[in-house]
Protein backbone atom coordinates (compact mmCIF):
# COMPACT_ATOMS: atom_id res chain seq x y z
CA UNK A 1 0.00 0.00 0.00
CA UNK A 2 2.88 2.42 0.35
CA UNK A 3 2.63 3.51 -3.24
CA UNK A 4 5.43 6.04 -2.91
CA UNK A 5 7.94 3.18 -2.74
CA UNK A 6 6.21 0.65 -4.99
CA UNK A 7 7.14 -0.41 -8.50
CA UNK A 8 3.88 1.13 -9.68
CA UNK A 9 5.37 4.60 -9.24
CA UNK A 10 7.61 4.03 -12.26
CA UNK A 11 4.59 3.13 -14.39
CA UNK A 12 2.81 6.19 -12.98
CA UNK A 13 5.75 8.34 -14.07
CA UNK A 14 5.62 6.98 -17.61
CA UNK A 15 1.84 7.38 -18.01
CA UNK A 16 1.67 10.93 -16.62
CA UNK A 17 5.10 12.15 -17.79
CA UNK A 18 6.33 13.32 -14.37
CA UNK A 19 9.65 12.73 -12.62
CA UNK A 20 9.95 9.72 -10.35
CA UNK A 21 10.60 11.98 -7.36
CA UNK A 22 7.47 14.01 -8.09
CA UNK A 23 5.40 10.84 -8.60
CA UNK A 24 6.65 9.41 -5.30
CA UNK A 25 5.99 12.68 -3.45
CA UNK A 26 2.47 13.11 -4.81
CA UNK A 27 1.58 9.52 -3.95
CA UNK A 28 3.08 9.58 -0.45
CA UNK A 29 0.47 11.55 1.52
CA UNK A 30 -2.60 9.25 1.30
CA UNK A 31 -0.76 6.18 2.67
CA UNK A 32 0.25 8.23 5.73
CA UNK A 33 -3.42 8.83 6.51
CA UNK A 34 -4.20 5.16 5.84
CA UNK A 35 -1.55 3.88 8.25
CA UNK A 36 -2.76 6.31 10.88
CA UNK A 37 -6.01 4.36 11.00
CA UNK A 38 -4.38 0.95 10.48
CA UNK A 39 -2.13 1.46 13.51
CA UNK A 40 -5.19 1.60 15.76
CA UNK A 41 -7.17 -1.10 13.97
CA UNK A 42 -4.36 -3.65 14.04
CA UNK A 43 -2.93 -2.65 17.41
CA UNK A 44 -5.88 -3.09 19.75
CA UNK A 45 -5.30 -2.51 23.43
CA UNK A 46 -1.83 -0.93 23.88
CA UNK A 47 -1.61 -2.36 27.40
CA UNK A 48 -1.71 -5.88 25.96
CA UNK A 49 0.67 -5.31 23.05
CA UNK A 50 3.49 -3.83 25.14
CA UNK A 51 3.58 -0.31 23.75
CA UNK A 52 3.99 1.11 20.27
CA UNK A 53 7.80 0.74 20.24
CA UNK A 54 7.92 -2.66 21.92
CA UNK A 55 9.40 -4.51 18.94
CA UNK A 56 10.97 -1.65 16.96
CA UNK A 57 14.48 -2.54 18.13
CA UNK A 58 14.26 -5.83 16.17
CA UNK A 59 14.02 -3.91 12.90
CA UNK A 60 16.70 -1.29 13.55
CA UNK A 61 19.07 -2.83 11.00
CA UNK A 62 16.55 -2.23 8.20
CA UNK A 63 16.03 1.49 8.81
CA UNK A 64 19.24 2.72 7.15
CA UNK A 65 18.93 0.53 4.00
CA UNK A 66 15.28 1.47 3.41
CA UNK A 67 15.81 5.21 3.87
CA UNK A 68 19.09 5.17 1.94
CA UNK A 69 17.64 3.20 -0.98
CA UNK A 70 14.62 5.52 -1.14
CA UNK A 71 16.81 8.64 -1.19
CA UNK A 72 19.11 7.22 -3.88
CA UNK A 73 16.11 6.09 -5.94
CA UNK A 74 14.45 9.51 -5.87
CA UNK A 75 17.74 11.35 -6.47
CA UNK A 76 18.98 9.20 -9.34
CA UNK A 77 15.75 7.77 -10.76
CA UNK A 78 17.51 4.42 -11.08
CA UNK A 79 15.95 1.47 -9.28
CA UNK A 80 19.03 -0.66 -9.98
CA UNK A 81 21.33 1.79 -8.20
CA UNK A 82 18.91 2.02 -5.26
CA UNK A 83 18.87 -1.77 -4.88
CA UNK A 84 22.67 -2.11 -5.05
CA UNK A 85 23.28 0.69 -2.54
CA UNK A 86 20.45 -0.63 -0.34
CA UNK A 87 22.16 -4.03 -0.10
CA UNK A 88 25.47 -2.37 0.76
CA UNK A 89 23.78 -0.22 3.42
CA UNK A 90 22.21 -3.33 4.90
CA UNK A 91 25.64 -4.89 5.51
CA UNK A 92 26.92 -1.58 6.90
CA UNK A 93 23.87 -1.30 9.17
CA UNK A 94 24.41 -4.84 10.47
CA UNK A 95 28.03 -3.99 11.28
CA UNK A 96 27.04 -0.81 13.13
CA UNK A 97 24.20 -2.42 15.13
CA UNK A 98 26.09 -5.61 15.96
CA UNK A 99 23.69 -7.87 14.05
CA UNK A 100 25.14 -11.09 12.54
CA UNK A 101 26.19 -10.70 8.92
CA UNK A 102 24.53 -12.64 6.10
CA UNK A 103 26.65 -15.50 4.80
CA UNK A 104 27.62 -15.82 1.14
CA UNK A 105 25.32 -18.83 0.76
CA UNK A 106 22.38 -16.88 2.19
CA UNK A 107 23.12 -13.94 -0.12
CA UNK A 108 23.23 -16.19 -3.21
CA UNK A 109 20.01 -17.88 -2.11
CA UNK A 110 18.33 -14.48 -1.73
CA UNK A 111 19.49 -13.41 -5.19
CA UNK A 112 18.18 -16.67 -6.67
CA UNK A 113 14.80 -16.20 -4.96
CA UNK A 114 14.59 -12.64 -6.28
CA UNK A 115 15.38 -13.74 -9.83
CA UNK A 116 12.77 -16.50 -9.68
CA UNK A 117 10.19 -14.03 -8.37
CA UNK A 118 10.98 -11.60 -11.18
CA UNK A 119 10.05 -14.19 -13.81
CA UNK A 120 6.42 -14.25 -12.66
CA UNK A 121 6.27 -10.45 -12.61
CA UNK A 122 7.76 -10.25 -16.12
CA UNK A 123 5.19 -12.69 -17.49
CA UNK A 124 2.35 -10.80 -15.80
CA UNK A 125 3.61 -7.47 -17.19
CA UNK A 126 3.86 -8.99 -20.67
CA UNK A 127 0.24 -10.13 -20.34
CA UNK A 128 -0.72 -6.66 -19.14
CA UNK A 129 1.00 -5.19 -22.21
CA UNK A 130 -1.14 -7.39 -24.45
CA UNK A 131 -4.28 -6.23 -22.64
CA UNK A 132 -3.26 -2.57 -22.89
CA UNK A 133 -2.48 -2.93 -26.60
CA UNK A 134 -5.81 -4.61 -27.25
CA UNK A 135 -7.73 -1.98 -25.27
CA UNK A 136 -5.92 0.89 -27.01
CA UNK A 137 -6.14 -0.40 -30.59
CA UNK A 138 -9.77 -1.53 -30.40
CA UNK A 139 -11.00 1.55 -28.55
CA UNK A 140 -12.41 -0.62 -25.76
CA UNK A 141 -11.01 1.69 -23.07
CA UNK A 142 -12.80 4.72 -24.52
CA UNK A 143 -16.03 2.73 -24.89
CA UNK A 144 -15.84 1.51 -21.28
CA UNK A 145 -15.16 5.05 -20.05
CA UNK A 146 -18.13 6.35 -22.02
CA UNK A 147 -20.28 3.49 -20.76
CA UNK A 148 -19.42 4.21 -17.10
CA UNK A 149 -20.21 7.91 -17.54
CA UNK A 150 -23.50 7.13 -19.31
CA UNK A 151 -24.45 4.55 -16.68
CA UNK A 152 -23.91 7.10 -13.90
CA UNK A 153 -25.72 9.85 -15.77
CA UNK A 154 -22.64 12.06 -15.51
CA UNK A 155 -22.77 11.99 -11.69
CA UNK A 156 -19.20 12.00 -10.35
CA UNK A 157 -19.95 10.08 -7.14
CA UNK A 158 -21.73 7.26 -8.99
CA UNK A 159 -18.92 7.15 -11.54
CA UNK A 160 -16.41 6.83 -8.70
CA UNK A 161 -18.37 3.92 -7.22
CA UNK A 162 -18.61 2.14 -10.60
CA UNK A 163 -14.91 2.79 -11.25
CA UNK A 164 -14.05 1.42 -7.80
CA UNK A 165 -15.87 -1.86 -8.52
CA UNK A 166 -14.28 -2.07 -11.98
CA UNK A 167 -10.78 -1.47 -10.59
CA UNK A 168 -11.21 -4.10 -7.87
CA UNK A 169 -12.30 -6.67 -10.47
CA UNK A 170 -9.48 -5.76 -12.87
CA UNK A 171 -6.88 -5.82 -10.08
CA UNK A 172 -7.68 -9.32 -8.81
CA UNK A 173 -4.51 -11.39 -8.73
CA UNK A 174 -2.40 -8.92 -10.76
CA UNK A 175 1.10 -7.83 -9.62
CA UNK A 176 1.56 -4.18 -8.69
CA UNK A 177 2.90 -2.81 -11.99
CA UNK A 178 0.54 -4.84 -14.18
CA UNK A 179 -2.28 -3.83 -11.85
CA UNK A 180 -1.61 -0.14 -12.40
CA UNK A 181 -1.23 -0.47 -16.17
CA UNK A 182 -4.54 -2.34 -16.53
CA UNK A 183 -6.65 -0.17 -14.21
CA UNK A 184 -5.25 3.15 -15.42
CA UNK A 185 -5.81 2.19 -19.06
CA UNK A 186 -9.34 0.85 -18.69
CA UNK A 187 -10.91 2.59 -15.68
CA UNK A 188 -9.15 5.95 -15.23
CA UNK A 189 -10.33 7.57 -18.52
CA UNK A 190 -13.93 7.62 -17.21
CA UNK A 191 -12.87 9.87 -14.32
CA UNK A 192 -10.68 12.11 -16.48
CA UNK A 193 -13.66 12.55 -18.80
CA UNK A 194 -15.63 14.04 -15.87
CA UNK A 195 -12.89 16.56 -15.09
CA UNK A 196 -10.95 14.68 -12.39
CA UNK A 197 -7.24 15.52 -12.39
CA UNK A 198 -5.24 12.78 -14.18
CA UNK A 199 -3.01 12.16 -11.13
CA UNK A 200 -6.03 11.75 -8.84
CA UNK A 201 -7.85 9.56 -11.39
CA UNK A 202 -4.87 7.25 -11.87
CA UNK A 203 -4.20 6.93 -8.13
CA UNK A 204 -7.91 6.29 -7.49
CA UNK A 205 -7.98 3.31 -9.85
CA UNK A 206 -4.57 2.10 -8.63
CA UNK A 207 -5.62 2.16 -4.98
CA UNK A 208 -8.67 0.01 -5.61
CA UNK A 209 -6.74 -2.29 -7.91
CA UNK A 210 -4.34 -2.95 -5.01
CA UNK A 211 -7.22 -3.29 -2.52
CA UNK A 212 -8.40 -6.27 -4.60
CA UNK A 213 -5.61 -8.26 -2.89
CA UNK A 214 -7.43 -7.96 0.45
CA UNK A 215 -11.04 -7.94 -0.79
CA UNK A 216 -12.95 -11.25 -0.98
CA UNK A 217 -13.64 -13.37 -2.94
CA UNK A 218 -10.16 -13.11 -4.53
CA UNK A 219 -8.14 -11.73 -1.63
CA UNK A 220 -4.77 -13.25 -2.53
CA UNK A 221 -2.73 -11.37 0.09
CA UNK A 222 -5.23 -12.19 2.84
CA UNK A 223 -5.38 -15.84 1.76
CA UNK A 224 -1.57 -16.06 1.78
CA UNK A 225 -1.55 -14.61 5.30
CA UNK A 226 -4.23 -17.09 6.35
CA UNK A 227 -2.07 -19.95 5.08
CA UNK A 228 0.90 -18.75 7.15
CA UNK A 229 -1.24 -18.22 10.25
CA UNK A 230 -3.24 -21.44 9.67
CA UNK A 231 -6.44 -19.41 9.90
CA UNK A 232 -9.73 -19.53 8.02
CA UNK A 233 -9.09 -17.84 4.62
CA UNK A 234 -12.53 -16.27 4.22
CA UNK A 235 -12.61 -14.88 7.77
CA UNK A 236 -9.11 -13.52 7.23
CA UNK A 237 -10.29 -11.80 4.05
CA UNK A 238 -13.23 -10.24 5.89
CA UNK A 239 -10.96 -9.00 8.69
CA UNK A 240 -8.47 -7.65 6.12
CA UNK A 241 -11.28 -5.66 4.49
CA UNK A 242 -12.30 -4.33 7.91
CA UNK A 243 -8.73 -3.24 8.63
CA UNK A 244 -8.54 -1.56 5.24
CA UNK A 245 -11.64 0.59 5.77
CA UNK A 246 -9.44 3.69 5.58
CA UNK A 247 -8.11 2.63 2.19
CA UNK A 248 -11.67 2.53 0.84
CA UNK A 249 -12.34 6.10 1.97
CA UNK A 250 -9.13 7.99 1.19
CA UNK A 251 -9.31 7.77 -2.66
CA UNK A 252 -12.69 9.53 -2.64
CA UNK A 253 -11.27 12.36 -0.57
CA UNK A 254 -8.25 13.03 -2.77
CA UNK A 255 -10.46 13.02 -5.88
CA UNK A 256 -12.66 15.73 -4.35
CA UNK A 257 -9.65 17.47 -2.78
CA UNK A 258 -6.50 17.07 -4.92
CA UNK A 259 -4.59 19.15 -2.35
CA UNK A 260 -4.27 15.90 -0.39
CA UNK A 261 -1.90 14.77 -3.17
CA UNK A 262 0.30 17.82 -2.49
CA UNK A 263 -0.25 19.09 -6.03
CA UNK A 264 -0.20 22.71 -4.77
CA UNK A 265 2.25 22.62 -1.84
CA UNK A 266 1.77 25.23 0.87
CA UNK A 267 0.44 25.80 4.36
CA UNK A 268 -3.05 24.78 3.26
CA UNK A 269 -1.69 21.44 2.03
CA UNK A 270 0.09 20.89 5.35
CA UNK A 271 -3.17 21.59 7.20
CA UNK A 272 -5.09 19.18 4.96
CA UNK A 273 -2.44 16.46 5.34
CA UNK A 274 -2.33 16.73 9.15
CA UNK A 275 -6.13 16.85 9.29
CA UNK A 276 -6.40 13.75 7.10
CA UNK A 277 -3.95 11.76 9.23
CA UNK A 278 -5.72 12.74 12.47
CA UNK A 279 -9.09 12.14 10.82
CA UNK A 280 -8.18 8.61 9.76
CA UNK A 281 -6.96 7.90 13.29
CA UNK A 282 -10.45 8.94 14.43
CA UNK A 283 -12.07 6.63 11.87
CA UNK A 284 -9.76 3.82 12.99
CA UNK A 285 -10.73 4.41 16.63
CA UNK A 286 -14.41 4.24 15.65
CA UNK A 287 -14.03 0.95 13.79
CA UNK A 288 -11.73 -0.61 16.41
CA UNK A 289 -13.87 0.54 19.35
CA UNK A 290 -10.73 1.54 21.20
CA UNK A 291 -8.56 4.61 21.59
CA UNK A 292 -7.21 5.24 25.09
CA UNK A 293 -9.71 2.74 26.46
CA UNK A 294 -12.84 0.90 25.32
CA UNK A 295 -15.31 3.13 23.43
CA UNK A 296 -19.10 2.79 23.88
CA UNK A 297 -21.28 3.18 20.78
CA UNK A 298 -21.90 6.92 21.22
CA UNK A 299 -18.18 7.59 21.60
CA UNK A 300 -17.47 5.61 18.45
CA UNK A 301 -19.95 7.84 16.62
CA UNK A 302 -18.04 10.90 17.87
CA UNK A 303 -14.76 9.44 16.59
CA UNK A 304 -16.33 8.52 13.23
CA UNK A 305 -18.03 11.88 12.66
CA UNK A 306 -14.97 13.85 13.83
CA UNK A 307 -12.63 11.79 11.68
CA UNK A 308 -14.70 12.15 8.51
CA UNK A 309 -15.10 15.90 9.05
CA UNK A 310 -11.33 16.29 9.45
CA UNK A 311 -10.66 14.46 6.20
CA UNK A 312 -13.08 16.78 4.39
CA UNK A 313 -10.74 19.67 3.44
CA UNK A 314 -12.53 22.70 4.82
CA UNK A 315 -11.64 24.96 7.73
CA UNK A 316 -15.17 24.84 9.22
CA UNK A 317 -15.38 21.04 8.98
CA UNK A 318 -11.87 20.75 10.45
CA UNK A 319 -12.83 22.85 13.48
CA UNK A 320 -16.00 20.82 14.07
CA UNK A 321 -14.05 17.58 13.62
CA UNK A 322 -11.39 18.66 16.12
CA UNK A 323 -14.15 19.56 18.59
CA UNK A 324 -15.81 16.14 18.29
CA UNK A 325 -12.51 14.25 18.62
CA UNK A 326 -11.56 16.42 21.61
CA UNK A 327 -14.91 15.63 23.25
CA UNK A 328 -14.33 11.88 22.74
CA UNK A 329 -10.78 12.26 24.10
CA UNK A 330 -11.94 14.05 27.26
CA UNK A 331 -14.75 11.57 27.96
CA UNK A 332 -12.24 8.72 27.76
CA UNK A 333 -9.80 10.64 29.96
CA UNK A 334 -12.55 11.21 32.53
CA UNK A 335 -13.43 7.51 32.58
CA UNK A 336 -9.80 6.53 32.99
CA UNK A 337 -9.41 9.03 35.85
CA UNK A 338 -12.51 7.66 37.59
CA UNK A 339 -11.25 4.11 37.14
CA UNK A 340 -7.86 4.94 38.68
CA UNK A 341 -9.57 6.70 41.60
CA UNK A 342 -11.78 3.66 42.18
CA UNK A 343 -8.78 1.31 42.13
CA UNK A 344 -6.93 3.44 44.69
CA UNK A 345 -9.96 3.41 46.95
Amino acid sequence: MIIAFAAGTFALREFLSVGVGIAALLAAAPPLAYYGALRLLAGGDPERRGGALATLDKFGAFVMPIIGAAVIWVASGSLQSAVVYGIGLYFLSNALTGEPQVSLRQLLSALETGARGAVGVAVACAGAGIIVGTVTLTGLGLKLATGLVDLSGGNLLLTLVFTMVTSIILGMGAPTTANYIITSTIAAPALVKLGVLPMAAHLFTFYFGIIADITPPVALAAFAGAGIAKADPFKTGINATKLAIAAFLIPYFFVYSPDLLMINPGLNTVRILIGSVVGMVGVGAAVAGWFRTFSPWWERLLFLAGGLLLIEPGLTTDLIGVGLLALAWFTQAARLRMRKTALRA
